[in-house]
């Protein structure tokens, strides 16, 4: 029998490529923890916690992860049945309350490994792949017109993405709507814009906001209210053409059941942190499906790793209709895997190999310690 000899953690600090502007907070860095599974038969399986802006997102932060594995979930793993991961999520979820992130990286370790010892994909492990690239959108949100607009026109003409999401809900809905406007008129019919409000918006403001923002041409609005107003949600999505996504609103399978319960929204967010893990992910996207609700491949701005994780149970979907966001390593000025994600013809494409299918740059994940002291700390300004 393989057991899970030890769980290790490294919190790393990896510097944006510029300012990334939401709702609630603006992100200079993005502080990410890794997980390292060592198994009995030399075996590794790597994953990865990552959240947005230190707490200004949601209830987890890099350092309460961290701590989290490090002293509750580590210590119930340890020892047991290395293969056993779906024995090692019921007992995780029955001792460790919450913590969706911190499970998750732990979680996405396990079928690495055990995808790794079999010489397959994690893919595999779900059923296996029914596509190896998936369309990917570019997240626009420096806050500026001008320089939005110059971003996006880059990256059409590089090939790299042709759906744009604008972070919005910081200025008026006027203003916000002026400045999405602005940005559809010049990408027309080259491209798709689409926002994203991360709750900002009153139910009033929404009611206005989305009108206005339908008339512009924007295809989706994300999260426009708060994640608990799920009746006030179904009413917005009941009465505007915009598609209305749920994202914070989706916490795992029973949040995902309440809104599919009585369709409040258009389309699911699947984000496997958020989820609780790649299994509980996996649930999530089945009752949207179940539901006729689309499925949209999110992310939480990670590095490399989660990516990869990500792509592997998203490649399974029977439908993803709306595409990924899946550009977090994009966002970083320096990649932590030997061989970066490719992305490319506006896909990302699925990392081949066994496990994830990535494997780590240890000189750059040494360099980026947070314990080494190589970076300067600094996750989210508040704006």
């Amino acid at each position: 029998m393989t057991t899970i000899d030890q769980i290790e953690t490294t919190l790393l600090d990896l510097p944006t490529i510029r300012g990334h502007v939401l709702s609630m907070t603006t992100m200079t860095c993005q502080s990410v923890v890794l997980v390292r599974v060592l198994f009995s038969d030399g075996s590794v399986g790597i994953g990865e916690g990552t959240t947005i802006g230190g707490m200004s997102y949601g209830a987890e932060s890099p350092e309460g992860i961290k701590l989290a594995i490090d002293s509750y979930v580590a210590p119930l793993l340890e020892g047991r049945d290395g293969d056993d991961v779906n024995g090692a999520i019921t007992l995780v979820e029955r001792l460790v309350k919450g913590n969706p992130i911190a499970r998750c990286a732990v979680e996405t370790a396990l079928w690495d490994g055990l995808a790794r010892r079999l010489g397959v994909s994690v893919a595999g492990l779900f059923g296996g792949a029914t596509r190896t690239a998936m369309p990917i959108a570019w997240t626009l949100a420096s806050g500026e017109s001008g320089r939005d607009i110059a971003e996006a026109e880059e990256m059409i003409d590089r090939r790299r993405h042709r759906i744009f999401k604008l972070k919005i809900g910081k200025r008026a809905v006027a203003d916000d709507v002026a400045h999405v406007a602005a940005i559809a008129r010049a990408v027309g019919s080259r491209g798709e814009i689409r926002v994203d409000l991360n709750q900002s918006w009153s139910v009033t403001e929404a009611r206005r906001g989305l009108k206005m923002l339908q008339d512009v041409g924007v295809t989706l609005a994300e999260q426009p209210i708060r994640r608990d107003l799920l009746g006030e949600l179904k009413a917005l999505t009941d009465s505007h053409a915009i598609a209305i996504m749920a994202d914070e609103s989706l916490q795992g399978p029973e949040d995902a059941l309440r809104v599919a319960a009585t369709r409040a929204a258009d389309v699911f967010a699947i984000k496997i942190g958020q989820s609780g893990g790649l299994r509980r992910a996996q649930e999530v996207a089945a009752i949207g499906r179940a539901a006729d609700i689309g499925l949209y491949g999110g992310t939480m701005l990670e590095s490399g790793v989660c990516t990869a994780a990500s792509l592997q149970l998203f490649s399974t979907f029977e439908a993803l209709d709306w595409g990924t966001e899946l550009f977090g390593p994009l966002l970083m000025r320096e990649d932590i895997l030997s061989t970066p994600i490719a992305y490319g013809d506006f896909s990302v494409h699925l990392p081949e190999g066994p496990g994830i299918g990535v494997t780590l740059d240890d000189d750059k994940v040494e360099f980026f310690r947070r314990d080494r002291g190589k970076t300067l700390h600094s996750v989210a300004v508040a704006t």
